[in-house]
Order: structure tokens, then sequence, then C-alpha cells
């Protein structure tokens, strides 16, 4: 273990806790954390080693982060980690359709609050969600060891490891992503459906302020999105097929430079890169149950959506606060692993999880056909929408979340 350390000799026989979590990424960090006045011993388990800060020019994985996530990782201790220089709030976002006059315009003034979300990069995330695990009363960490095993029990779980030592738990929760070996292991049902796209992701410094605005056009058969950073920076998050991401990515970086700013139709001026474009599979994900005795699923191991909205990570936090509000007040229940007491988490999240995966997977098949009339509804829609303040309030109410 790190900081509790179980690399000892004196420690090579198995290891016991009551919460197993598998995936030490940002939804299995913060859910390790959030057990910390559970009266459970949480052991936080991840094949790789968390890599040294790096002290290069940004991270072009970015999430925005809701107002609700935002509490939540105040409450894990990490938000106050985060120097306030590395995040941007958004004030405003702009959705332009694929046709002239087609937009709508979300405000946080016109909403009475003082931001609609913020813009943080990943690794800073991660640093001070690490940072808030190290403190006392925080959970053991086993980093660098893989599991190879698992066996579910009537009165515990057993995960082996493949350095030939075991975990013995009474429950273990799967936050290792939409590749999950949890779920694999224990063979849980559940679809995957490729989009055929990718999301192209980098970082520019631009001519023109942002403004606090964070913008989105809807283009032929993908989404491009820039996202405010600190100072005159945005992040792009480009959904687009296959084989135009492989083209963008192929561009010297003045040709990739002048097609973003043409797909944004040049809002914000000249645009420098600094960071390296790179790419990742778009996919959705369905699963049956999100719950078993003595397992329960968290974030993308639970649910995969599309980033048109920027939504993914935000749906894990809420499943990270939800189970583990579930846990600590489980009352006279001391079995953490009991079905009864997880099926509350799957019950108080099945509803949210659809309704964002049917939402966002709507949009993107309708954004993405070019079937009749597809483009008079979608940009129709996109007016409508924005001349209705109330309606616009309660997308807003669900997205703050």
């Amino acid at each position: 273990m790190q900081g509790k350390t179980a690399d000892s000799d004196s420690a090579r026989a198995a290891v016991e806790c009551d919460v197993l979590v598998i995936g030490a990424g940002l939804v299995g960090a913060g859910f390790a954390r959030a057990l910390r006045s559970s009266g459970l011993r949480t052991l936080l388990l991840d094949a790789e080693v968390p890599a040294e800060p790096s002290q290069d020019g940004g991270d072009s994985r970015i999430y925005a982060i809701s107002p609700g996530s935002k509490d939540f990782l105040d409450q894990c201790g990490a938000w106050g980690r985060i120097a306030s220089e590395r995040i941007a709030c958004v004030e405003a976002m702009q959705v332009f359709g694929d046709a002239q006059g087609a937009e709508i315009i979300f405000s946080a003034y016109d909403c009475a609050i003082p931001e609609l979300c913020y813009i943080v990069e990943g690794r800073e995330i991660q640093q001070a969600l690490a940072a808030a695990n190290a403190e006392p009363g925080g959970p053991a960490r086993l980093f660098g060891h893989s599991p190879v095993a698992l066996a579910l029990g009537e009165e515990g779980v057993l995960v082996d490891l493949a350095d030939g030592r075991s975990i013995d738990a009474r429950l273990v929760v799967g936050a290792d992503g939409m590749n999950s070996w949890v779920r694999e292991m224990a063979g849980m049902e559940h679809s995957v459906r490729a989009y055929g796209q990718q999301g192209v992701v980098a970082n520019f410094e631009t001519e023109l302020g942002h403004e606090s605005i964070a913008r989105q056009w809807f283009v032929s058969g993908g989404v491009v999105a820039l996202l405010p950073l600190p100072g005159n920076r945005v992040s792009l998050v480009w959904s687009t097929s296959d084989a135009h991401a492989a083209r963008l990515l192929a561009h010297e970086p003045h040709d990739f430079e002048h097609e973003v700013a043409t797909a944004c139709r040049h809002a914000l001026g000249a645009m420098r890169l600094v960071t390296l474009p790179r790419s990742f599979p778009l996919h959705l994900l369905r699963v049956a149950q999100t719950v078993r005795p003595r397992l329960a699923l968290l974030g993308d191991a639970a649910h995969v959506v599309h980033p048109l909205a920027g939504q993914g990570l935000n749906l894990g936090f809420q499943d990270a606060c939800e189970l583990a509000r579930v846990l600590r007040e489980r009352g006279p229940q001391d079995d953490c692993g009991d079905h009864r007491l997880l099926r509350r988490y799957a019950r108080a999240r099945r509803e949210t999880v659809a309704a964002m995966q049917w939402t966002t997977d709507g949009l993107q098949r309708l954004f993405a056909t070019r079937a009749y009339g597809a483009s008079w509804l979608r940009n129709t829609g996109l007016q409508f929408t924005n001349a209705i303040v109330p309606l616009k309030n309660i997308l807003i109410e669900h997205a703050l979340a």
C-alpha cells in the first residue's frame, strides 16, 4: 500500500477490508475519500502507479464540473486543493445549430446563479483527490498491483492479485472504466455501441477573449465545443467521424489550427495550439444491473454517454456521492455488501442515468443524420427552446446537479 503500506513482508497474507475500490481514477478516488466517515475500512486498488505531477503546458483532457460535482469534491477535501488559477468559470453557454440563426443561449445571470459550471484539467482533479486521500483517515491504497481473479461469495469477496496475494472484502466496487475488469469478471450483462466517432481534444491560445462563455457548434456529422480555460485559452472537444479525426490528427499544426477556427466560425479569432491534439473513441455503454450481492459499479464501469453534454464525469461523481451516502447511512445494517442495501443506490441512480443516455444519444443521432426534414427539426428545436425561458431553466437545473 501507499501511505498505509501492505508491501512489507508481514502483509503477504490476505489483506482484509470492508470495501475494496478497484480503479483509482477520478470517480474511484472520490468515492474512496467520501467513505472516510463511514466507519468502513476502505482499500483503493489500481494496477497503475500514479504519474508524477507534470509541469508542461497543460492537460488536454478537460472536464466541465457542475456545481453539484464541485460540492462533492469540496466535501472530499479536494476542491480547495486546486489552485484558483487552474479553474475557469463558465457564466454562459452558446449552442449553434447547422443553420443560420439556429442557436440557444444559457446564462447563469438569467438563472440568478454565479456560474453554470467550472472547467478544470483532469490531472488537477486527480492530484487534488490523491492529496486528500493521503491524509490521515483516508483509505488504504495499493497501486501498481493487478487483480487477476474475483470470487463472489455469500459472506464476502476474494480478489487475487498478480503477485500472489489476496484481498478479502465484504464489498467490491468497480470504478475501473468502460472496459471494466470487475464487470467482466462478474459476468454482468451490458451492451456497447460504437458511435464511429472520435473525440479530438487539444488546447489553444486565442486571439480574442472567451468571456467565460462555452461555445458549441453542431456541424455536419459532429459537434465542436470550445470550453474556456484560464486566460486567453480554450479547450477543444471535437466529436467527429473516425475518418475525419484521423485526417485532423495528421494535419500540420497550422492546418489543424485553421480547420478548427473555420469550424468555430472564427468566433475567437486566430487560434494557436498549446498542446498536441489527441483523440479517444466514443461509445454508448448500458449495463443491465449496476449492483449484485457484494458488488457495485460506478462511473464509466456502469454507464458511458456521448460527450456532447459534458456530463460523463458528473454522472460518475453523482454515483460516488450516492453510494457513499447509502453506505454511511446504512443504520443497523452492518453488512456493507448486502444486496438490499446496494439496491438503494441502484434505484436512486437508474432514472437519472437513463435520462442522460437517452438525451445525449438522441441528440447525437439527430445531428448526425442527413435524413429529409432532420435539419429543419433540429434547428427549429434550438430556436423554440431558446425562446422559452422556463424550459431553458429546467434544462440548466438538471445540468447543475
